[in-house]
């Protein structure tokens, strides 16, 4: 522990103090100290996962038996998804380098991600209009049973580890050697313990009766599971990266959902646990749904996760810029559906939740006087300095 993390450790569920050695002598004792004073655990990604993981089950099941509106339904499931997404990203973020599992996005990635997500989404494009949907959808159930029965295994493992019992169990080691063809290759290190065989059982058990039956349920089960491992897993480098990949997505979003059909082609032409489907009306011979791509939840999201982590490392109660921005993350998203109503048409969701949440992001800053502060925030500070490459020595 160190007056860096000591904060974001605090708020933790399962930190009760620190056990301080060498810093007791040091001047950053006192920072340390202050930061289990009072904080309640305001800042912990599981302050509500007694009701949060509950109410998400109870959301995402309770439309297969009693009638629900989709869009009331849609609005509630997505923004709970941000929210317990956002606060696992937070977990994310103070877990010590060793434990991390985030992946932080470069601005190279967010200038180029909406060149290959349309490479990519056109790629799809072209498979669904001139190859049988048949293999295709074979093809993409074998490649999410096993993606999937992992994003079951990250999304359950994580609040179960808040349990004392889970937490004591026995930590088992493999060392796995894949790349048997290389004999310099280093060997992969698998760590499991006494919960995660049962879970991976279970998450391979609703991959399997999913590929079989491609029951809705089911796929928004996996859907739920990729958005919250997702909006956990892949951190903004800064606001300013942040404000790249929004700007870029809001641009794409237009141009393939009002510019061609290819967007709405996709969405509805592949089989897969990449869309949240919302049923029309239960007692129909045929179900009808409505849509909503887990893009619309996981590029927002990781936005408002990263003004969650701002709050958190400016120390600021209340949560102001989180709650600002989730709140203009369900704004934005019923503004998405009344639009998406009246008008009978897909719509690009991100052209309202894009200008929603960057808006609301400027205006709680200009509001409290923190437009600079916001603008340069970055979460790569403290990384350690980049060996300097061949092309770097020559440009010297």
């Amino acid at each position: 522990v160190s007056a860096k993390n000591c904060n974001d450790l605090a708020g933790l569920p399962d930190v009760d103090g620190f056990l301080v050695g060498g810093a007791s002598l040091k001047p950053e004792f006192a920072d340390i100290v202050e930061s289990c004073k009072g904080r309640g655990g305001q800042f912990g990604p599981f302050m509500v996962d007694v009701l949060a993981y509950p109410a998400l089950v109870g959301l995402a099941t309770i439309p297969a038996v009693v009638p629900v509106h989709p869009y009331l339904n849609m609005l509630v499931i997505s923004t709970v998804i941000v929210y317990m997404g956002c606060h696992r990203a937070l977990a994310q973020a103070a877990a010590t380098p060793g434990e991390a599992v985030a992946e932080t996005v470069s601005k190279k990635d967010a200038m180029n991600f909406p060149l290959h997500g349309s490479a990519v989404l056109f790629g799809l494009y072209m498979v669904v209009k001139f190859i049988n949907k048949e293999y295709v959808n074979m093809l993409i159930a074998v490649y999410f049973f096993a993606l999937g029965a992992g994003a079951v295994v990250q999304a359950v493992r994580q609040p179960l580890q808040a349990i004392p019992a889970v937490r004591k169990l026995k930590t088992h080691v493999w060392n796995i050697k894949w790349q048997f063809w290389s004999k310099d290759a280093p060997p992969e290190k698998l760590e499991f313990n006494g919960l995660d065989v049962p879970l991976l059982a279970i998450g391979l058990a609703i991959s399997v009766v999913y590929v079989s039956t491609k029951h809705w349920l089911l796929a928004n089960t996996l859907a739920i599971c990729f958005s919250l491992c997702t909006i956990e897993m892949l951190s903004l480098g800064s606001f300013q990266i942040g404000c790249i990949l929004m700007v870029a997505l809001f641009a794409y979003d237009i141009f393939w959902v009002f510019g061609t059909e290819v967007m709405v082609t996709v969405a509805k032409g592949i089989d897969a646990p990449i869309k949240l489907l919302f049923p029309k009306d239960l007692a129909a011979e045929k179900l009808q749904f409505s849509l909503l791509g887990l893009g619309d939840i996981v590029i927002p999201g990781i936005f408002v996760a990263l003004m969650l982590r701002f709050d958190a490392k400016q120390k600021l109660h209340g949560l102001p810029y989180f709650r600002s921005n989730l709140v203009a993350y369900l704004l934005g998203l019923c503004a998405t559906v009344a639009v998406m109503h009246f008008f009978e048409a897909a719509q690009p969701a991100l052209l309202y939740l894009v200008p929603a949440c960057l808006g609301a992001a400027f205006l709680c800053a200009a509001s409290r006087g923190e437009l600079k502060e916001l603008w340069a925030f970055t979460e790569e500070a403290d990384a350690p300095p980049k060996a300097e490459t061949e092309e770097t020595k020559k440009g010297k």
